[in-house]
């Protein structure tokens, strides 16, 4: 098999600036009671959260988080390490505007983990969200931020997975060597 790097073409990087799924907005706070009010009508098979702010407001109301992929950035400016206790951590190599093959193999062994599992990435996180989609198994909910607007849910199912798979097929690749 072939390793394979996508790599985000500026189209779909404008068209992903619009959120991929349910927005949430306002206050951190009123943002993170929401979270926490459709997290227990849905009761979600995994809770992954992509980005350092919204994993951090998750750790700190102890959501009953599975993974969180972080970079330890926020909006591309370096940030304090998140300092919580993870019973695994995995880490991976995925530059600005790519998901690497790595990324793919990594998010899966976090999702067939068992506890909490922080995935540190050397490089940028925010397009590992699509990974994390399609990795997922369904009724699960990827959360993400988005930046100056609030917070993405995803709920995972068929329906999200084939346009996440749209998107990755509008991707350039190449080989990895």
């Amino acid at each position: 098999m072939k390793n394979i790097t996508y790599i985000l073409t500026p189209e779909l990087r404008n068209e992903l600036k619009r959120p991929l799924g349910l927005l949430i907005s306002g206050s951190n706070e009123e943002v993170i009671n929401k979270l926490g009010k459709i997290m227990k009508s849905i009761k979600p098979k995994k809770i992954i959260s992509v980005g350092d702010v919204i994993s951090k407001s998750m750790l700190e109301k102890r959501f009953p988080l599975n993974i969180f992929i972080v970079d330890n950035k926020s909006m591309r400016k370096v940030m304090e390490p998140l300092s919580f206790k993870a019973d695994k951590t995995l880490k991976l190599v995925n530059p600005a505007g790519t998901i690497t093959e790595e990324s793919w193999r990594i998010i899966g062994e976090a999702i067939n983990s068992k506890g909490l599992v922080r995935v540190l990435v050397d490089g940028e996180e925010d397009l590992l969200t699509i990974v994390a989609v399609l990795l997922a198994p369904e009724n699960s909910m990827v959360v993400y931020g988005q930046p100056n607007k609030g917070v993405v849910v995803i709920n995972v199912n068929k329906e999200i997975k084939r346009k996440m798979h749209e998107i990755i097929s509008r991707m350039k690749y190449k080989p990895e060597n």
